[in-house]
């Protein structure tokens, strides 16, 4: 057996004794080359979006070690999962398992209980499995990444046939980002909605497919473990099956370990168009988002389209220090006007596409642009009329049609040492709604002296509001207003019936309880099946406000 070191944290009430039975116990599963124990603080590393650590949260608004890891362990296979699930059972070592780490601006590859040990998924299990043309699928581990994915297309001239649906940046797992209900900007970018067939590892250590994957393949193969038995023809084509659908219950949650997921993949459109319009002025808004909504439901508005405030794209172009000399204040009314000025931009930006052969684009186009000239001083922009360095438009054109890239990176360096929360709430497609809104959250975010940084992202009935909070991440009076004003904004947007869809590890218990209905009953019904399917406790505890009995929530969660 190799020694353990003793980590820097151990699971709560788990022993020395306990932890090193564990970590023996995966030595002999995995290997000691695929195991990292925390032992040191030259371990805790910020890295950056590239080079992740799996330590602790990189963007921490809370001490740097407050979410901490005590090992991190990178499984090679299923066989690997069911192991380390086995010994954790034993012990009662809490797992908290990632994709690539790279969960930014919402925690990290970090664990919401500190002494977890980090499941490196990604690291080893990173195979693309099939991409089936005929199908327009494919089936991944949780190590492919949105630019692998799309490498793959590319050398196997596949491009032309299927392109895959990309969030902002490309390093991110398809899987993980998927199973955290993410979203890209094609006619495809809902994740979850183009996912067909999950192969998990639930808590008991027991593999489960999903939907159609649940019936077996007929052409089974005798002996062979149940991982690397065939997929039912049919799984990754429908994604309900027979029976309750339980897919959604391993979306933000802690009731098992995702190892595999098919994916729909979008056929070639046979045409692209890019476009921008400025919007000149603020109070713009609502005109806009109710221009919106009709095109949006009607599917004028073929793909997921943003509107983005200036300090968005300017934070993309451009260091704060570029446009003020004095980069601790919030910037006022004539310095936006000014940085809209010299970009040729306006104080909100739409960014939408158009897809399909010439004459579809052409009677999309006709309509898009007449609806949105009822805007005074709205301007309109294809790719080749913007020849600026560094265009955002030039970025959103890849984007927008599946090519990765990594552009987005730039605006977390806004501030010296950049790190960033994001704030998520919910909107209508509502003009009203959506300016109540960004007053509430831009008046909020100059109360913490930090610039309002954000976009609303269009789905087909609803907004993804992005408030970007950018703070230095080594000045401890930044990181403390931009903690206040997350708690802050997620109190006042309750007050109006507005939840957030996805959040930071500090906040997830104040964010749970928010959705209250009932007396709580959400939460009640995710905790009683959580202590159903995982008597132990041991998968991801406190992910998403969801505790275990084995820990005393009033106790735990961050008020």
């Amino acid at each position: 057996m190799v020694q353990s070191k003793s980590p820097l944290v151990l699971p709560p009430n788990v022993s020395s004794d306990a932890f090193t039975k564990f970590i023996a116990s995966c030595y002999d599963a995995v290997g000691s080359e695929h195991i990292e124990v925390i032992s040191s603080t030259s371990q805790i590393n910020d890295g950056d979006y590239i080079k992740p650590n799996y330590t602790h949260d990189p963007h921490h608004v809370l001490r740097q070690d407050f979410f901490l890891a005590s090992a991190v362990i990178a499984p090679r296979n299923v066989a690997d999962v069911q192991a380390i699930v086995k010994a954790a059972n034993e012990t009662g070592v809490p797992l908290w398992p990632i994709s690539i780490g790279r969960n930014s601006g919402y925690g990290g590859a970090a664990p919401r209980v500190s002494g977890s040990v980090v499941l490196n998924m990604g690291k080893n299990m990173n195979k693309i499995l099939e991409v089936n043309v005929e199908g327009a699928y494919c089936l991944v581990e949780p190590g492919v990444t949105f630019q692998d994915l799309h490498q793959y297309l590319v050398d196997n001239n596949l491009r032309d046939k299927l392109w895959l649906d990309v969030p902002d940046l490309g390093g991110g797992s398809i899987l993980g980002n998927t199973l955290e209900r993410g979203v890209g900007y094609t006619p495809y970018g809902d994740h979850f909605m183009m996912h067909s067939g999950m192969e998990i590892v639930l808590p008991s250590g027991e593999l489960i497919r999903t939907g159609m994957g649940a019936m077996p393949n007929p052409n089974q193969r005798e002996g062979a473990r149940p991982e690397d038995q065939p997929w039912n023809e049919s799984a990754q084509l429908f994604n309900y099956g027979f029976g309750p659908y339980i897919d959604g219950i391993f979306t933000q949650s802690n009731l098992g370990i995702a190892t595999k997921m098919g994916m729909w993949l979008m056929p070639n459109p046979g045409g692209y168009q890019s476009y921008l319009i400025t919007i000149p002025r603020e109070e713009d808004l609502k005109q806009a988002v109710d221009i919106i909504r009709p095109l949006r439901l009607g599917m004028i508005l073929q793909n997921v389209p943003t509107i983005r405030h200036i300090l968005l794209d300017a934070a993309v172009m451009n260091h704060k220090s570029h446009y003020t000399s004095n980069i601790d204040k919030p910037l006022d009314d004539d310095e936006l006007d000014q940085i809209a000025k010299d970009l040729n931009l306006g104080r909100w930006n739409f960014y939408g596409a158009l897809y399909g052969p010439e004459p579809i684009r052409d009677a999309m186009w006709s309509v898009v642009k007449q609806s949105f000239s009822a805007i005074p001083g709205a301007k309109f922009y294809f790719p080749e009329e913007r020849t600026e360095e560094n265009s955002v438009l030039h970025m959103r054109h890849k984007t927008m049609q599946g090519i990765p890239t990594f552009d987005e990176l730039r605006w977390v360096s806004w501030l010296p040492n950049g790190s960033h929360l994001f704030f998520s709430p919910i909107a209508r497609v509502n003009g009203d709604d959506a300016t109540k809104q960004f007053a509430l959250t831009k008046r909020r975010c100059h109360e913490a002296g930090l610039d309002f940084i954000g976009t609303f992202t269009i789905g087909m009935r609803e907004m993804h509001h992005i408030v970007c909070i950018v703070f230095d991440r080594k000045n401890e009076a930044q990181k403390k207003k931009a903690h206040w004003l997350i708690k802050t904004l997620i109190d006042d947007c309750a007050k109006h019936g507005w939840g957030e869809y996805r959040t930071h590890l500090a906040v997830m218990d104040q964010i749970m309880d928010t959705y209250s209905f009932n007396d709580n009953v959400f939460r009640r019904f995710n905790e009683t099946i959580k202590n159903a399917v995982d008597p132990n406790g041991i998968i991801a505890p406190g992910k998403s406000g969801v505790w275990p009995k084995q820990y005393n929530r009033d106790e735990w969660k961050l008020s």
